[in-house]
């Protein structure tokens, strides 16, 4: 048993005990900000600013830019998403679940693509290429970030985009050693698939009325 425990968290015997506490911290307000979304509830955004502004701090100071960069990307889009999901163009309804557009489409792959240049470029300015990881990091980047702007504008597509980010970070993080962000990712995969299916529910729902 001891030597399970010493697999699953042995590598936290290294880590001030602050740092740990911080990371508990985040993993839980990152739970509630997906169980929130899953919902279609504006608490994703409040909870999950606090999440990713430790997150960030946290990853700084671990020197993990990548996932540095999600997370500090995660606070930006938070907030635009904050207005997108009360804004009411009409001055009575707020934005609705729907599908993206071609034009959303072109733009997911966009940046997508713009993402891969970008932390190429930051990773190589940097001398980060010292593990396979950094260029699994480079690919679950541009994955978050447009699941993240998907989310913002309340599409439903973007779960897809977390389901697979979020499958490919769970053995990741438990790789670099961060055996409670690992779970957090795996418990989201779940969730992420939950949230599928809810948003896909209310989106049929919508169309139903109209």
């Amino acid at each position: 048993m001891s030597e399970i425990i010493d697999l699953l968290f042995g590598q936290y015997k290294t880590y001030e005990t602050t740092d740990v506490v911080l990371e508990i911290i985040a993993v839980i307000f990152g739970f509630l900000s997906v169980w929130y979304s899953k919902q279609n509830k504006i608490w994703v955004f409040p909870t999950g600013m606090i999440s990713t502004a430790i997150f960030v701090y946290l990853l700084v100071k671990w020197e993990l830019l990548g996932d540095m960069m999600i997370n500090a990307y995660y606070f930006i889009m938070s907030i635009y998403g904050w207005y997108i999901w009360t804004y009411k163009s009409d001055g009575e309804h707020e934005t609705p679940i729907t599908r993206t557009t071609l034009k959303e489409k072109k733009l997911s792959v966009l940046i997508f693509i713009t993402t891969l240049i970008f932390v190429y470029a930051v990773y190589t300015y940097f001398e980060k290429w010292t593990s396979w990881t950094a260029y699994v990091d480079t690919i679950t980047t541009a994955i978050f970030f447009v699941g993240m702007w998907l989310m913002a504008k309340r599409k439903i597509e973007n779960w897809i985009y977390w389901i697979i980010g979020d499958i490919i970070s769970t053995p990741l993080y438990f790789y670099k050693g961060f055996t409670f962000s690992s779970f957090q990712y795996l418990i989201f995969t779940f969730i992420a698939v939950f949230g599928y299916i809810t948003w896909k529910k209310n989106l049929n729902k919508n169309l139903l009325i109209l």
